[in-house]
């Protein structure tokens, strides 16, 4: 890569908010945050921020954006982009297990419940203000820290890390800190005040008395219930009874029907009036029956002296029917004095401030008005719980409360608690009402990138331009549309990428060119992009990989605490599939001794089966410089017994001896077969074979030996060189996993023809360890014989002599029907 010399001046870097932008000097001259060995004339900016805690960026403007591999290496491709060097990857934030995000419902979820996807709220900067926006948490971790209480005016309490950050008036500060001294950071004194709404309740569960004082609220709200005589002369008198309820929110019409039928009163639905250009469709339930009317009479009966329970169930039955919460005010309508005054009543038990607002209208109407703000809005919808939440979309508001959240301690509770963080889409979140900083993994996770050098998580290179400079390079006539591999050094979807968003544009630059390409991350911010890799995969191939290392739940918290969870990494792989993208699994490194038991092998590959992964990759551990150091530190202050094992299987290096992955690749290889995941299917087993493990990964593809003497001779007739649009042999973007087809005129087997380095070749076999995370294109298939390809799908029955198929998987299939080629 190369850099281009480029000074800014002040003025061009902004007023760096929430940033720490360093001085920068003339073109050559290094300062001391410049990059080590990199000189001050290729960096546009260094910059420091709070939510990446001791990890600097330096930010460059790249000259080229396609790296190409090296001719002596062994890799299958030869183009690769990587938007950062380095890994940012750092954990720090967490909060104890109970702490209350609030959900994008208005609901709130004990932190250690919340799940990648879920819909929750953060906030979003605009002009003078933040305002409350929707976002999704897209990772969830779990690590352990020393507790700190933090404590405020209010009432409310908050134990997390003493590294997490929360929004105060003057911007994010940190838990704990120091004034001067290497530990100087902004951090909370008395001084401070948080911003949200503060503290509201818990939602207690339902019970019976709830269940009928939410029926009471909603059928003397919103129900039709009348009794109808008719005189019949010389007859008795005829009675109708009527019930029926009508609501165009379906979550409370849902709510009261089942609540009467766990008391006895069955109802019919039916479509109560159509949509029009202003009003939304309503639907209603109704039973006419007697005895219904009666029970349900009984149940719209207002109590005298009511218990809380009941109280609770009324003002959510109430509220649903007629009432809502606009411009952060509670208000419920009603003529009724007898509702208007039991309303009023249960307010005030529960401590909220009330207001009867008397229009004189001819109707007659009161409104019941809660005063208090956003405070007491959200502290009625978590006590009392109503069904409707549209009632309480927060989005777009600015965070302007008068909650009184003064810092009044933070104290060390002096033990090392479980702790759980998120990252979202808008880097925070609000937890216990305050505005919170979300989380990045911690570095130690890095050995899977084969470095851990303190320099490789915590500078990090950000090629700023490099969306522009490779859609330039793609547009170049040279270019051959080769595929390109995503993640092959650093991760492309590590969490610098939800600061920046380099991928988007990468990903549009290279489906703009008809670039086939693939992605390996183990960061579930891919799931952001996964929209944009589904449209690019209807134009080119695309391929995608999640690296998955330890799946005990209790060895992950110990070694990856700051990592993704390995059920957040299956479920990135099912959405990745759920989206039409073939997905492999690399379950790598396998840990001797402590990961590589039937048992664990055995719940991971099922995991993987069952996530719908296209394939899967095992490989055992690598300890090279750096790695070794730090795992071999780790390994001796948990698992000291198994120190003995690991200086016997890496004593002569980085890999482990042939004879252990000879033993793990005869213990996984049928759990893979039985799992559909094998070779045929397109998983593979990666550095278990014979050799000293120097060679990894495995070589280039070399030529398949025919097994017919027709197919024998025409393979060796065919064996040499030819441009792309030779007739004699087709091309394909990049080799697919090994897929051979028989031949439909001699029966014989073969192999897919192909084109590397813009010329084509024949009659070679697909590497084995080309995994389809790796690898999938749309190509032409002809048997070694070159007589005829593929014949026909199960549903055309078509014979054609060279038909367009699709590799998945290491299946061929047919391009119109998506059906295995026979």
């Amino acid at each position: 890569m190369r850099w281009q010399g480029q000074v800014l001046g002040e003025a061009d870097l902004g007023d760096g908010a929430g940033l720490a932008v360093p001085r920068i000097g003339r073109a050559g001259s290094a300062g001391p945050d410049a990059l080590p060995g990199l000189e001050m004339r290729g960096l546009l900016r260094t910059v420091t921020t709070p939510e990446f805690e001791g990890v600097r960026f330096h930010e460059v403007i790249a000259r080229s954006a396609l790296n190409k591999v090296p001719g002596e290496s062994p890799m299958p491709f030869r183009w690769t982009i990587n938007p950062y060097r380095g890994c940012s990857h750092a954990c720090v934030y967490c909060l104890d297990g109970d702490t209350k995000v609030l959900m994008a419902d208005g609901s709130q979820k004990p932190i250690r419940d919340v799940r990648v996807g879920d819909e929750i709220y953060g906030t979003e900067k605009r002009a003078s203000y933040r305002h409350y926006v929707r976002t999704t948490v897209q990772a969830h971790w779990r690590t352990e820290r020393e507790a700190y209480r933090v404590r405020l005016s209010d009432g409310t309490e908050l134990i997390a890390s003493g590294n997490h950050r929360f929004l105060t008036g003057r911007g994010w500060k940190h838990v704990t800190g120091a004034d001067c001294g290497e530990h100087r950071r902004p951090h909370l004194t008395l001084n401070d005040s948080l911003l949200g709404f503060g503290t509201t309740c818990d939602t207690p569960e339902e019970t019976p008395d709830y269940i009928r004082g939410y029926l009471a609220g909603m059928l003397r709200g919103d129900a039709l219930m009348k009794r109808y005589e008719y005189d019949r002369p010389g007859r008795n008198v005829d009675r109708h009874h009527r019930f029926r309820l009508a609501l165009a929110d379906t979550e409370a019409l849902d709510r009261s029907q089942k609540y009467l039928a766990e008391l006895g009163v069955s109802t019919d639905r039916f479509a109560f009036s159509a949509a029009t250009a202003v009003r939304r469709p309503m639907w209603a339930i109704r039973n006419y029956s007697a005895s219904a009317f009666a029970l349900v009479t009984e149940l719209a009966r207002l109590r005298t002296n009511p218990d809380p329970e009941w109280r609770r169930g009324f003002l959510g039955g109430v509220f649903d029917a007629e009432g809502s919460a606009s411009a952060n005010v509670i208000r419920v309508p009603n003529t009724d004095p007898e509702i208007i005054s039991a309303t009023c009543e249960a307010f005030e038990h529960f401590g909220f401030d009330v207001a009867i607002e008397d229009r004189k209208l001819a109707n007659g109407i009161k409104v019941v008005r809660v005063r208090g703000g956003l405070r007491e809005v959200m502290r009625f919808a978590h006590l009392v719980d109503p069904a409707i939440r549209r009632k309480f979309d927060l989005g777009g508001q600015a965070i302007k409360s008068k909650a009184p959240l003064d810092v009044v301690s933070v104290e060390p509770l002096g033990v090392v608690l479980p702790m759980y963080d998120i990252t979202t889409g808008t880097g925070d979140f609000i937890a216990n009402g305050v505005v919170s900083h979300n989380c990045f993994a911690r570095g130690t996770h890095q050995y899977l990138e084969l470095d851990t050098g303190r320099g490789f998580d915590s500078e990090i290179v950000v090629k700023t331009n490099v969306a522009p400079v490779l859609k330039a390079e793609l547009k170049k006539r040279s270019w051959k549309r080769e595929h390109v591999a995503l993640g092959t050094n650093t991760d492309p979807y590590q969490r610098a990428e939800g600061r920046y968003k380099l991928m988007p544009g990468i990903i549009d630059a290279l489906a703009g060119s008809g670039t086939p390409f693939s992605i390996l991350t183990k960061g579930t911010v891919l799931r952001r992009d996964l929209p944009r890799l589904a449209a690019a995969a209807r134009d080119v191939p695309v391929g995608v990989g999640v690296s998955i290392a330890i799946w005990d739940d209790e060895l992950h918290a110990s070694l990856e605490p700051g990592t993704p969870s390995p059920k957040a990494r299956i479920e990135l792989v099912r959405r990745i599939t759920d989206a039409g993208l073939p997905c492999g699994v690399f379950m790598a490194p396998v840990l001797p001794g402590l990961t590589d038991s039937k048992e664990h092998l055995e719940r991971a590959i099922s995991a993987v089966a069952e996530s719908g992964a296209t394939g899967i990759t095992v490989f055992p551990l690598h300890l090279r410089p750096g790695a070794r150091e730090w795992f071999l530190e780790w390994l001796a202050g948990t698992h000291p017994a198994l120190m003995r094992m690991y200086r016997r299987l890496y004593g002569r290096g980085s890999y482990v001896l042939p004879e252990y992955r000879r033993w793990l690749a005869a213990r996984v290889a049928p759990m893979v077969a039985a799992y559909g995941l094998d070779r045929s299917s397109g998983g593979e087993l990666r550095g278990s074979g014979d050799g000293d493990g120097s060679a990894e990964p495995p070589p280039r593809p070399q030529p398949a030996a025919p097994t017919s003497p027709a197919c024998r001779k025409a393979t060796a007739s065919r064996r040499r060189y030819r441009r792309p649009n030779s007739r004699a042999s087709t091309s394909i973007g990049r080799p697919a996993n090994s897929a051979r087809l028989s031949c439909v005129r001699a029966g014989s087997p073969s192999t897919i023809h192909g084109s590397r380095n813009g010329y084509s070749f024949a009659g070679y076999a697909l590497p084995a360890a080309a995994s389809t995370a790796w690898f999938s294109s749309t190509v032409r298939v002809r048997c070694s014989s070159g007589r005829a390809s593929v014949s026909s799908c199960r549903r055309c029955r078509a014979s054609a002599s060279r038909r367009s198929v699709r590799v998945v998987s290491s299946r061929v299939r047919c391009v119109s029907h998506g059906q295995a080629a026979m």
